[in-house]
């Protein structure tokens, strides 16, 4: 109980730090005329990317004050997986908050149309945003689990895409595919939504890693790498997705969009492999498979689905996966962090 305790006077004293440092800087930053609320010179980005900041580093500080020294007793090639990791965690939660403030200001903006804010009201609008996103980051520092990434994912993935089909150019994309909401001068939104999601799948997959290596140890560790680095090239190729947009590079567009999907499919298969025993993942995997052979099939092959609509079934399908995976191996993973006794993943 009195750790309990401690662990939430801490994320209250987290909460009330990130608010006061968000309020003063962006009282700072906003500091001049009043600025509108929505349009041209808004105070919404500024509020963004500030809130953005504090949660990256209220994150960092709560890593190292609960994890610090967890690395320490693992071998050169682990401990730079693990650090490499956690940077991308950082990014993806500013990403997060981010994309977070921008979302709902362009929700209130449609009630607060003509709104104004001086440097002072801008300030308290920052650091209410900066106090939600760091206290979320705070507590994610505490004890990161393979959960919490994949939570992470979800969350980022759709609250970018609402986003992005809030300021799309083109209102009907959905027609086409979401791929349309990269194009043009708003496109930025989509695009870095998907190459930050891909450096979450990647993350996740070492995430994945590292709790199928705590259940199954070092004689596991080649296949577990294998998992990995499926689930690496499949971040990899999503981020292409993003980099590369579809009005721009059509063919290397398609190909990095089949690829991921391709590479996320085999990743799903090996990991199921390794934990053949587990017949509620080894069922759910088939299903999974299966689905997504049946709907590409119907809307390539009987043009009966959009392909927008072919991507919201594979993603949505995708996620109910992984989220289940992730929620068994919370139940089976230990929750101890499991050093390895080699100097490489791929040699004993």
């Amino acid at each position: 109980m009195e750790t309990g305790l401690r662990d939430l006077e801490r994320k209250l004293w987290a909460t009330a730090v990130c608010f006061t440092s968000g309020a003063v800087i962006g009282t700072a930053v906003l500091w001049g005329a009043a600025r509108p609320f929505s349009g041209d010179g808004s105070v919404i980005i500024p509020i963004a990317l500030v809130a953005a900041v504090i949660a990256a580093v209220a994150f960092i500080v709560s890593t190292r004050m609960h994890r610090a020294g967890e690395t320490a007793p693992m071998p050169p090639w682990q401990a730079a997986v693990s650090h490499i990791s956690a940077a991308a965690v950082t990014v993806a939660i500013a990403g997060v908050s981010g994309l977070g403030v921008l979302l709902a200001g362009e929700v209130l903006a449609t009630g607060l149309e003509g709104l104004t804010l001086p440097a002072v009201a801008g300030g308290v609008f920052t650091g209410v945003a900066s106090a939600l996103g760091g206290r979320l980051a705070f507590r994610m520092g505490v004890r990161l689990s393979t959960q919490d990434i994949a939570a992470l994912l979800t969350a980022f993935l759709v609250v970018g895409t609402l986003f992005a089909m809030l300021t799309a150019a083109d209102a009907a994309w959905w027609e086409r595919s979401f791929s349309e909401l990269g194009i043009g001068a708003r496109g930025w939104a989509f695009n870095g939504t998907v190459i930050v999601a891909g450096l979450l799948i990647a993350t996740t997959g070492s995430y994945l890693g590292r709790d199928l290596h705590r259940m199954l140890g070092d004689g596991a560790l080649a296949s577990i790498a294998a998992i990995v680095l499926t689930w690496a090239g499949a971040g990899v190729a999503l981020a292409a997705v993003g980099l590369l947009p579809l009005d721009r590079v059509p063919v290397a567009h398609a190909i990095a969009a089949f690829s991921m999907l391709a590479l996320i499919l085999v990743a799903a298969v090996l990991t199921t492999l390794l934990l053949r025993d587990v017949a509620a993942l080894r069922m759910l995997t088939i299903a999974l498979v299966g689905i997504v052979v049946i709907v590409t099939v119907i809307a390539f092959g009987f043009r009966m689905l959009s392909v927008a609509a072919l991507e919201g079934i594979v993603v949505g399908l995708v996620l109910l996966w992984l989220t289940t995976l992730v929620q068994l191996l919370a139940l089976l993973a230990p929750e101890a962090s499991r050093p390895s006794a080699r100097r490489s993943p791929l040699r004993a």
